[in-house]
């Protein structure tokens, strides 16, 4: 089994906090061969039963703005879709038409144009800065801007408008809530302190407030962040979405164009760029997350094992003591016979029982082949 076989990010294990479109960003890691941890750090507030939206809505339809800002596609399009079942469809596309209608990006403004309006302007960088700039530059003193929302926070772009003599009025579509059932959440939130996820994939500010806000709750939010700072990769979707881990002193890792794929293709890249790689015993040995890799071939590992063998990994070829790697395993107690145990268990999973040696008396230690000497001519 080679590594187009088994995917590049086979043996890791990735933590996914998205609601939506969380089935198009699992499929995307499980076909590069990643396991996933799924926990929800949000709820959607369903469109039709949102009374602020709706109150947002008749405001527009009664006082209609000079200037329409919309943000998001699938925003807008739920926007005309709640309006419609409403019975305010064809008002609210009545006092569209006769404003100033932004669009930031082609695929908002797609939808856009979906809906039977057309845009003023839409900027090609799909980027809010450059909305604003726009906004700013035509002058927006006593004007009434109605921003479509999404849940995102958009840091300064309201308030800059205000400060500029704006009106601004805020029309909330898929307003975001902490989810009813934490279980989920609680399992990605325990397998993050555990160390057991090699990543954990954040696709909206209000998902990464809500996971810390969660280990505040529990009382490890100063553990949830030091496994964040030094062992589980934080890897945000953009810079928005990144911010409020980086208030925590967190690197985080983005894709250049703020999409699932390019985030998945960062994972690709980051994770296996991560992973240990020694010659051991006339054999290629890469450890990842929660399975090893021999000569290509993907071994998974139990939690055990790859307890055991990322102590040796970290001391190659350095007998480690039965102690030491008691300690390294996961509520074993005090008998040194699970250390025993546990490794022939980890050898018959790599499946190549000479990569560890057991040294007699002392421990075990990872068959680490000699560096091959260069000679050079006098």
């Amino acid at each position: 089994m080679d590594e187009q076989e088994h995917g590049p990010l086979a043996g890791f294990t990735v933590g996914v906090t998205a609601a939506r479109r969380a089935d198009e960003l699992i499929a995307l890691l499980r076909r590069r061969g990643a396991a996933v941890v799924h926990g929800p750090a949000l709820r959607i507030v369903p469109l039709a039963d949102d009374t602020e939206l709706l109150a947002a809505t008749k405001e527009i339809i009664g006082n209609a703005p000079d200037i329409v800002v919309a943000t998001t596609a699938i925003g807008f399009r739920g926007w005309i879709e709640a309006a419609e079942g409403w019975g305010h469809g064809e008002e609210l596309l009545a006092a569209l038409r006769d404003v100033e209608l932004l669009a930031r990006g082609p695929k908002v403004k797609g939808a856009v144009r979906a809906a039977g309006l057309t845009e003023s302007w839409s900027p090609t960088s799909e980027s809010m800065a450059e909305v604003l700039d726009r906004l700013l530059a035509e002058g927006v003193t006593g004007r009434r801007i109605a921003l479509q929302l999404h849940g995102e926070p958009l840091p300064g772009f309201v308030e800059a408008l205000t400060a500029g003599g704006a009106e601004v009025v805020g029309v909330p579509v898929y307003r975001w809530m902490a989810p009813e059932d934490t279980g989920p959440l609680d399992r990605l939130l325990d397998a993050t302190l555990a160390r057991t996820l090699d990543a954990v994939t954040f696709t909206s500010a209000p998902a990464a407030v809500s996971l810390l806000s969660r280990a505040q709750e529990k009382g490890v939010r100063e553990e949830l962040v030091e496994a964040l700072r030094h062992d589980v990769l934080a890897v945000c979707v953009g810079p928005v979405t990144a911010l409020p881990l980086q208030a925590e002193a967190i690197d985080t890792y983005q894709p250049e164009r703020f999409r699932l794929g390019p985030l998945v293709q960062l994972l690709c890249r980051e994770l296996p760029g991560r992973s240990r790689v020694l010659p051991v015993a006339g054999h290629r040995v890469e450890v990842r997350g929660h399975a090893v890799l021999v000569d290509g071939a993907l071994r998974p590992v139990p939690p055990a094992g790859m307890a055991l063998l990322g102590l040796l990994a970290r001391r190659p070829g350095w007998v480690v003591s039965r102690a030491d790697l008691l300690r390294a395993l996961p509520g074993a107690g005090r008998d040194e016979h699970a250390v025993e145990t546990a490794m022939a268990r980890l050898r018959t999973a790599l499946g190549t029982p000479k990569l560890i040696q057991t040294v007699v008396k002392r421990g075990y230690r990872l068959a680490l082949d000699a560096p091959t000497e260069t000679k050079y001519d006098d």
